[in-house]
């Protein structure tokens, strides 16, 4: 599996070979410097810690700026670890880019949602509103929240509260387009988070490419029925 980190930009669309337009968004993904790399004997599995993002040392704990130091590159805003199934080909102090990714591949990408801080039942869970006439007194009130059963309000209730600023992850995104020259990635679909936010894109865990089929036939998609054998 391949890891990179990077910021989402935005969303675009470009036009396919054939002509078809498609919409993509756009990841300033890397250039991700290795600050660690985690092997069985030592830390009980197999890993390697990827940095994004230069900032200061005045911004950074003072136990991460030893750790940047030790790695031999300079403090990093984001940083994260993939696990690996063998131990890792990478040194410390090794650069991940995209180039790592090809055309057509399946990623996964991990986001933060954007934040709409308190919010009711109708915006955070798409509850119906009540009639506004014949003097109903509820609109968008949540209605009752108890049962007589219990006598309490069940676990689990939806409600108002807090909405968004969560950890999501879109699955199984192809990759539009590969530009190596300015670290972007094109990512057919959507990509949770504001732009400007954090990413993580990672080799897609149950992508399956699509195998292409060819049809025969003139627009009814079926094969053609065998010819008759000419009889002598």
């Amino acid at each position: 599996m391949t890891l990179i980190l990077g910021r989402k930009q935005g969303m675009t669309h470009v036009f396919r070979e054939d002509g078809t337009l498609i919409g993509v968004t756009v990841v300033s993904a890397g250039p991700c410097t290795v600050t660690q790399v985690r092997t069985q004997e030592r830390d009980g599995y197999d890993a390697v810690q990827l940095g994004y993002g230069d900032t200061t040392e005045k911004r950074t704990p003072r136990p991460l700026v030893g750790h940047f130091k030790k790695a031999g590159c300079a403090p990093k805003q984001l940083l994260r670890e993939e696990r690996l199934g063998a131990p890792a080909t990478l040194k410390q102090g090794d650069t991940v880019s995209v180039a790592a990714f090809v055309q057509g591949d399946l990623v996964d990408v991990v986001g933060t949602s954007k934040g709409r801080g308190f919010a009711g039942t109708i915006k955070r869970h798409g509850f119906q509103r009540g009639p506004e006439t014949h003097g109903s007194m509820n609109v968008r009130q949540p209605g009752s929240i108890g049962t007589n059963r219990i006598g309490k309000t069940a676990p689990g209730k939806r409600m108002s509260g807090h909405f968004g600023h969560e950890r999501q992850t879109a699955k199984n995104l192809e990759i539009v387009r590969v530009d190596a020259e300015r670290n972007l990635l094109f990512l057919r679909g959507a990509v949770p988070g504001p732009a400007g936010g954090f990413v993580e894109v990672q080799t897609a865990r149950t992508g399956v490419k699509k195998a292409v089929q060819v049809k025969s036939g003139a627009g009814s998609g079926k094969d053609k029925p065998a010819a008759k054998k000419e009889k002598k």
